[in-house]
């Protein structure tokens, strides 16, 4: 005989991975510190962790998910590209009243596109589920992202949960009755449009290592398949009308990897489509900023932005 489990308890199986966030470390700045919540599992994969750091403030506040770069083939939710010390960018989100959620994501050798932009989604799903233990706003969202994370951060803007492509790109990890929209997107030197990079020469890979393309290893499939599969993974499909969030990209002019252009289409794509966008070229910059002068004002331009349109 069969004893049905009560309807709170019916969760089916396997169960969620997610739970509530239970530990917090409290800052000598008064900063709440969630760190390690796991927002997804997927059997085979690695656990999917996020952390969260809230300012103290009256009431909840608005939070920005902070996306790691890093060719989709590595890099890890602790820490921005070398040229951002840690305590800049974090110190410009959180002295701009936003909670910073910082993400891991599955990398492309792990699982192909859209895996990545799943657990983006899941991982923004998890942030509203919690909003209240967090202290967060859900209806003030924000997503930031570097290199590949900008290229996420730019889909996760673009393609909605009422979106028509929502049923392939939305995603089944993790929570599950929360929205994936956002509020308003920085988008850091990100890839636009891969089937123009399918082709674009990529840098020596260091002495000893075998680096892969990053495009084709984002795809998958066959060289046959991947101009379609680009055009499903290109943030410009996507920005062809309904409202966008509002958008600040930025992007160095000498930028060797992913070349300005990228984010010149893209500006263009969100103008044609009535968005609100703003293009910052980094004069002579390469990518992560090699080159500027000094990086602390792009960063603090990032957090004023995101705290001026999410309300902070």
């Amino acid at each position: 005989m069969t004893q049905s489990l009560p309807a709170e308890l019916d969760l089916g199986w396997p169960p969620p991975p997610y739970l509530a966030p239970v530990s917090v470390v409290l800052g000598d700045d008064g900063v709440r510190h969630f760190e390690g919540a796991t927002y997804a599992t997927t059997p085979g994969y690695r656990p999917r962790l996020l952390d969260v750091h809230v300012p103290t403030a009256e009431g909840p506040v608005p939070a920005v998910i902070w996306i790691h770069g890093g060719g989709w083939l590595e890099g890890d939710r602790r820490y921005p590209p070398p040229t951002i010390p840690v305590d800049l960018l974090h110190g410009a989100i959180l002295g701009s009243g936003l909670a910073l959620v910082s993400i891991d994501y599955r990398h492309s050798l792990e699982a192909p596109f859209p895996a990545q932009l799943h657990d983006v989604k899941a991982a923004i799903r998890y942030v509203r589920r919690f909003a209240d233990a967090f202290g967060i706003d859900t209806a003030r969202i924000g997503v930031w992202g570097e290199s590949a994370g900008g290229h996420l951060a730019a889909l996760a803007g673009l393609v909605g949960p009422d979106s028509p492509e929502s049923e392939a790109l939305e995603g089944t990890e993790g929570v599950r009755d929360e929205h994936s929209a956002v509020q308003a997107v920085v988008d850091w030197y990100g890839v636009s449009d891969l089937e123009a990079l399918l082709s674009h020469p990529m840098p020596p890979s260091p002495p000893g290592a075998e680096y892969p393309n990053p495009f084709s290893a984002l795809l998958g499939g066959t060289a046959e398949q991947w101009p379609q599969l680009a055009r499903t993974a290109s943030p410009v499909t996507y920005a062809v009308g309904g409202t966008p969030p509002p958008f600040l990209l930025v992007h160095g002019t000498a930028d060797g990897l992913v070349p300005y252009s990228q984010s010149e289409l893209l500006a263009q794509a969100l103008k044609s489509a009535g968005g609100d966008v703003t293009l910052q070229p980094v004069d002579g910059a390469d990518h992560i900023f090699l080159g500027a002068p000094d990086v602390t004002p792009i960063v603090t331009e990032g957090a004023a932005f995101l705290s001026r349109h999410l309300g902070a």
